[in-house]
């Protein structure tokens, strides 16, 4: 076995690159924008706003770890967002709108996997057909109208899912603001990331995600967990559904088509191989973080419109170019090699990808 301490530190600690980018850019905007990032208010905002984008891109960590795309989450979203709310509001079913808006995020996931898995449509094409069809279904069962849940926050439904559990309690402000969806989201994440690193359902994901082939070999039933793959994919974006509208008090049909680039954009900046084979919880978190926190921090910082979606694409293309050159010795060899640097990175042409146990680390 080969020694812990000469294994590159990035490949000791998961998501390494993309914490140090976070963390620099934290300093930066409490340098630039202190009225803001040295308040408390600012934290508790993100806390009650991206948990319903850390669970999409966290499902989509699977995806695409295992080699394939989901395109369809944000119609996910608009349809379990409907059921959820025309239950919890015109029938008055509490607990029964969730386990329904979650249910039907699980079949439409399910759906996905079956035609993936079983009919052998490329995962681009299906999700992208599937995304029209149940965005569609969204606005025709709903008539294209929103639903306002005036009244929702006297129910146990939005206290334990989106409440606030330390209003009441004496202490500072900005405690009572911290929201119950952070919490679920932190318990979610942390089985999650058991379950990518230390379950053999995660193993199995990194296998198809290097080879199909390779893994109908060694025993894999690649259909199957492809279809667990995309039904999962399915439960996080019902959940991210129900949260976001008790959260808004409302739900619209569109509420979630701003998702699809920034959860892709988060997954990627935080590590995870687009080819498949190769993931990381903790660099999707922390892509997530960065993703929300950019535009306020350009924003307080006192930069223009024009220039918040310059930045966004400068720290996006440092961060992945970060991890490609930390963590992807052959890419470190390659890229030596093009500007005539010396090969003692790597060599290049016959390397080879880490096996999958040293990646999950």
């Amino acid at each position: 076995m080969a020694d812990r301490y000469s294994i590159p530190i990035t490949r000791r600690f998961e998501g390494l690159p993309i914490i140090v980018v976070f963390f620099v850019l934290l300093g930066l905007f409490m340098y630039t924008a202190p009225q803001v990032f040295l308040a408390p208010f600012i934290y508790t905002t993100f806390l009650s706003t991206l948990p319903p984008l850390i669970l999409l891109a966290i499902g989509l960590t699977f995806v695409i770890g295992s080699g394939e795309i989901d395109l369809s989450f944000p119609a996910i979203i608009g349809f379990s967002g409907f059921v959820f709310a025309v239950l919890f509001k015109e029938y008055e079913l509490g607990w029964l709108a969730v386990a329904a808006g979650l249910g039907s995020g699980i079949l439409v996931g399910f759906v996905n996997g079956v035609l993936i898995a079983k009919v052998g449509i490329p995962s681009f094409i299906t999700t992208l057909g599937t995304q029209f069809f149940w965005f569609g279904m969204a606005t025709v069962l709903s008539g294209g109208k929103s639903y306002a849940l005036r009244g929702a926050n006297e129910t146990s439904v939005w206290q334990g899912i989106v409440g606030r559990p330390f209003a009441g309690f004496d202490g500072p402000i900005w405690l009572g603001q911290v929201p119950m969806q952070a919490f679920w989201t932190l318990i979610i994440v942390i089985f999650l990331w058991f379950i990518m690193n230390r379950h053999r359902f995660g193993e199995h994901v990194l296998f198809i995600g290097d080879s199909n082939d390779v893994s109908r070999v060694l025993g894999i039933d690649v259909d199957r967990e492809k279809i667990k793959i995309f039904t999962l994919m399915g439960f996080l974006a019902g959940i991210a559904a129900i949260m976001l509208t008790l959260e808004n008090k409302n739900y619209f049909g569109n509420q979630g088509q701003g998702y699809l680039l920034t959860a892709i954009a988060s997954v990627l900046i935080g590590g995870t191989s687009i080819f498949g084979g190769r993931a990381t919880i903790i660099g999707t978190v922390f892509g997530c973080l960065i993703i929300g926190m950019i535009e306020a921090g350009l924003v307080a910082s006192g930069l223009t419109g024009a220039w918040v979606r310059t930045i966004q694409g400068l720290v996006f293309l440092i961060a992945i170019i970060s991890y490609l050159y930390l963590e992807e010795p052959q890419k470190r060899a390659e890229m030596a090699a093009r500007f005539g640097l010396k090969r003692e990175f790597g060599r290049t042409g016959s390397a080879e990808k880490p096996p999958v146990a040293d990646r999950q680390t």
